[in-house]
């Protein structure tokens, strides 16, 4: 009973849309403009560094807040290779991207799954923030700077020592990235993608 509370109570910590809350505090309905995306990178087109940074980042502690009640609800131990911290931080992905509080109609899940890999291996996070910065300034598309991230994780994460069911359910986030990217890649092969101010 623990163990689905903890997936439950993640599920339910991702679907909190901080795009959808910052933007309506200043009197935008988010999913309407732009690409219509509730992230942080639909929020830095529309409204800025300063509102994106806040979506961002707490779109980020939800992935931290549901690994850590995993990893908790395990009893503690070597995040990294703690199966139920990383599928927690699935569940709060999940939430990201299918919110109960928003009909079901999220985000990309990109800054939620950051925020378990900060939890569970924080080197590799910082390592994969640099990269995706570096791939954003010269691209100048999110998605692009998304996938490459995407693609780099699990080779990161094995060198880091995830393992297993672990290192499965972080496969697990990363492929529920991908899919909700494909309307991204649809556009970047149409070359459509709108890119972001850097």
């Amino acid at each position: 009973m623990p163990t689905v509370a903890a997936i439950i109570s993640a599920y339910v910590v991702g679907s909190l849309d901080f795009a959808v809350v910052v933007a309506r505090a200043r009197g935008v309905d988010i999913r309407t403009v732009g690409s219509g995306n509730p992230g942080a990178s639909n929020v830095l087109r529309a409204l800025g560094k300063g509102p994106a940074i806040m979506v961002f980042v707490g779109d980020a502690l939800k992935g931290v807040i549901a690994a850590a009640m995993g990893w908790i609800v395990a009893g503690g131990g070597e995040p990294a290779i703690e199966p139920l911290a990383f599928a927690a931080g699935l569940a709060a992905v999940a939430g990201h991207a299918y919110p109960v509080f928003h009909r079901f109609k999220g985000g990309r899940g990109v800054a939620t799954g950051a925020g378990v890999l900060l939890f569970t291996v924080p080197l590799v996070s910082l390592g994969l923030a640099v990269l995706w910065f570096a791939v954003a300034r010269v691209s100048k598309i999110a998605a692009v700077a998304s996938l490459s991230v995407v693609a780099a994780t699990a080779p990161l994460a094995w060198w880091a020592g995830v393992r297993g069911w672990a290192l499965f359910w972080l496969g697990a986030i990363l492929a529920l990235i991908i899919f909700r990217h494909l309307p991204n890649i649809r556009r970047l092969l149409g070359g459509s993608e709108q890119k972001v101010p850097t």
